[in-house]
């Protein structure tokens, strides 16, 4: 990058010639969450629809296109892949050492970053240290101190967190810095000039209660708009020709408060913005066919990429895309002004249009060999041990045994964060819901299958498949037969009186099956009766449940905001949105428990079918060769044929209904 300054254009820099002209492109990383490489630490196999290995691949291409370029990162770097937890608690950096991921970003040249909210996970001495900072806060040493480590070689810029010890901003609020590009005169000529170019940074003011153990009393944030309002006239005044908002956080226009989640709506508005670099929500704007409410609000045009006139762009998460903004400029004699009519926004995607993914860049790999090697050696070693098989071969027909973990981490979770930060919901019943992600739909290798034993984290992503986050919602027991009347659709309606066979599974899919596996809630599904009709004996501690009994329940990210089209879940009833995986949760509470036993943690069937006595078989498919497992969890299974004749290593079971 060019020499970084603060000042405006004086008489020692080249003169730039009225009428002259240049094209850059800013480019836009988000959410990388430490995905260097294209490579999944969870099943110990590549995985060529992410890693910043071929998002580099995107960029080297968007630097041939635009003659000038800028590469600035969103936030969310430093955590999210067992890369970034090797490195910052099982192996921790040395002062001098460069984090992996920034190794990557140096050696790409980035021109500036942000601080997204998982920055804060860590802790701030581990935040200092990593970013090469000092910070002037409660509980770390005086800044005399602290030593000089090795950062990133880019700056980082964050306005809206502040200090309580010292009331100054943590970070850089801003930076503004003279890059030198290539342009064209009026006649032709190819000429290299200066123009100053201003970032400014914003992080969600959430992580106050998001990483409260780490953060109560030592930070204190001011709203995005009131600091982009202070410091964007500044930067202005500093000379900045662009000025570039990179804003960890979506859109969201309900009534605008200085604590929102997601205020980059209204950042839209500060006068002065060129750009506003976006993320957090892990999607991708723009996006034309977009049905997400935050990119389909007044004012935001989701084909253009626009937000109140801001060319705005989401770069996706974990380096699956490159936000691409492209300015045409114009220097008009005494400053560069940007002609709005010619600005272009994509998110260009790794994924080509034939479904294959670009190449990644071979460079990236040999810079981080060590670190991935050992990452790999940290993911096989056993954080926990289980004295029972946790599978999901038979979760359809009521085997909790690779479920109840998750629900136990899940509810554990969700009930100490009420205890610490949302105190009135404390008075309510905390459950958790979570289905067998892996049932079959491959054939009879797509099971869940963790053995007894050791437990280490790769097996962590055989409990859970999905990267979703933690959510927690506010239902009634209304709510909750709903939810459960939705989830009962995995089944087919059986009629007793049927002599051949039928089969018990529909396409329903197996991720939707949502189940409770607590002694504090029962129920029966009775799957005679249509849709919406099978949720019986419905119980909360033994007695009916009430319709207007009040109770948190811990799911996804994906469940609290409509996913499967559960009713009421639209996200409204959300009181709680971790930014925790559900799987990081999973993997902490195991190492928490250490012991895990059938007893306490694989055994308890909050539901059972309904009894019933049908004439002919009711068939479901499984994996070949499992029927002791199903006698052992208690279910009355047999084997109808051993090979469903698929070639899956599947094969055909029945299930008695009426015992």
């Amino acid at each position: 990058m060019g020499l970084l300054v603060a000042c405006s254009h004086g008489d020692d820099e080249p003169q730039i010639q009225a009428g002259t002209k240049a094209s850059m492109g800013v480019l836009e990383t988000t959410d990388l969450h430490t995905n260097v490489l294209s490579y999944d630490y969870f099943k110990l196999a590549e995985d060529k629809s992410f890693g910043f290995e071929r998002t580099l691949t995107l960029i080297n291409a968007a630097r041939k296109e635009f003659p000038n370029t800028l590469l600035i990162d969103n936030g969310d770097t430093i955590q999210g892949s067992a890369l970034a937890d090797y490195q910052a608690l099982i192996s921790p950096l040395a002062c001098d050492q460069t984090l992996a991921m920034y190794k990557a970003m140096n050696a790409a040249g980035y021109d500036g970053g942000g601080i997204g909210n998982h920055e804060f996970n860590y802790g701030l001495p581990y935040l200092a240290q990593v970013t090469g900072n000092k910070f002037d806060v409660a509980g770390m040493p005086e800044l005399s101190a602290q030593k000089n480590c090795a950062g990133p070689k880019f700056p980082q810029v964050l306005a809206n967190i502040y200090s309580v010890k010292s009331k100054a901003p943590l970070f850089q609020p801003y930076k503004v810095f003279t890059k030198t590009i290539t342009a064209t005169t009026p006649d032709g000529k190819e000429v290299k000039v200066p123009v100053k170019v201003g970032i400014i940074g914003f992080t969600p003011p959430t992580i106050l209660n998001w990483d409260k153990r780490w953060l109560d009393g030592k930070l204190y944030t001011v709203g995005i708009k009131e600091a982009a309002e202070k410091f964007v006239p500044e930067m202005r005044a500093a000379g900045a020709d662009i000025v570039i908002a990179i804003s960890h956080g979506g859109l969201d226009n309900s009534t605008y408060s200085p604590t929102m989640e997601n205020g980059n709506y209204y950042l839209s508005q500060v006068p002065g913005i060129d750009a506003m670099l976006i993320g957090h929500s892990h999607q991708t704007f723009p996006d034309a066919n977009s049905t997400l409410p935050q990119f389909n609000l007044p004012g935001v045009d989701k084909a253009k990429g626009t937000v109140n006139g801001v060319p705005t762009v989401m770069a996706n998460f974990w380096g699956k895309h490159l936000g691409v903004i492209g300015f045409s400029l114009s220097y008009d004699g005494k400053k560069w002004v940007i002609d709005k009519s010619k600005t272009t926004v994509q998110a260009r995607g790794i994924q080509n249009a034939d479904k294959t993914f670009v190449a990644a860049d071979t460079s990236v790999a040999s810079l981080i060999d060590t670190e991935h090697k050992a990452t790999i050696n940290y993911v096989k070693t056993p954080i926990g041990s289980a004295d029972f098989r946790m599978s999901s071969y038979f979760a359809d027909i009521g085997d909790a045994s690779a479920i109840q973990i998750v629900n136990q981490a899940q509810a554990d979770y969700v009930a100490n964060y009420i205890k610490t930060s949302l105190p009135q919901y404390a008075g309510l019943p905390v459950l958790s819901v979570s289905a067998p992600f892996k049932s079959g739909f491959g054939g009879g290798n797509d099971f869940t299958d963790v053995a007894a034993g050791n437990i280490a984290i790769n097996n962590a992503a055989d409990l859970y498949l999905y990267p979703n986050t933690l959510y927690a919602v506010k239902v009634s027991g209304g709510d909750i037969k709903n939810w459960l009347e939705t989830a009962a659709k995995r089944f087919n309606q059986i009629d007793p009186a049927k002599t051949t066979e039928q089969a018990l599974i529909s396409n329903f899919p197996g991720y939707n099956f949502d189940m409770f596996t607590s002694k504090d809630i029962s129920y029966e599904i009775d799957v005679t009766q249509p849709q919406g009709s099978r949720i019986t004996n419905l119980k909360y501690k033994g007695a009916a449940l009430s319709a207007t009994q009040e109770f948190v329940v811990a799911t996804n990210n994906y469940r609290a905001s409509g996913g499967g089209s559960f009713p009421g879940l639209d996200g409204s009833k959300t009181i709680f949105a971790s930014p925790d995986a559900n799987r990081d949760v999973l993997i902490q509470y195991i190492k928490t428990v250490k012991s895990l036993t059938g007893a306490a943690n694989g055994s308890d069937r909050s539901w059972r079918f309904a009894k019933v006595s049908v004439q002919g078989p009711v068939t479901f498919k499984s994996s070949a060769g499992k029927l002791p497992l199903a006698q052992a969890a208690g279910l009355n299974v047999s084997v109808l044929r051993d090979d469903d004749g698929s070639g899956k290593n599947l094969s055909v079971y029945a299930i008695d209904l009426s015992k």
